[in-house]
């Protein structure tokens, strides 16, 4: 490992230390909670929508999120280790077999839903997984 790659994973490996990411991939739905500043008050602003990328490059990992607001689809980048990002929650995991739904962006209404991976595991063994 070269000394970039060294200090990245130091890097990623503090962060951790602060704050929990989730595993997620694309197609689940994700809230993320965006620190917002408005003059000198700051607060936490939640993005919900779906992952329709994710782009894993050590400390420049990003993702990518879009919703419908207002019958317009908005997509947001989040940089993954970024301070702005206070929390990332899984809403749902969705089953989709392809890593970049792109594909999404042409589509509107029912066609655009995504199917959501059931969990059948009893409710005590799937708290702890």
């Amino acid at each position: 490992m070269n000394l970039i790659q060294a200090l990245e994973a130091e890097q990623i490996a503090k962060f951790n230390e602060a704050k929990k990411i989730p595993e997620f991939r694309a197609g689940d739905t994700l809230r993320v909670g965006v620190r917002v500043v408005e003059g000198e008050r700051t607060r936490i602003q939640n993005y919900e929508g779906v992952c329709i990328a994710r782009s894993n490059k050590g400390f420049g990992s990003s993702f990518t999120v879009r919703k419908i607001s207002f019958g317009e689809g908005v997509e947001r980048v989040f940089p993954l280790y970024s301070p702005n990002i206070e929390s990332i929650d899984v809403v749902r995991r969705g089953v989709v077999r392809r890593a970049k739904l792109y594909y999404l962006r042409g589509r509107s209404g029912k066609s655009a839903r995504i199917a959501e991976l059931r969990d059948n595991r009893p409710a005590a063994e799937a708290r702890e997984g």
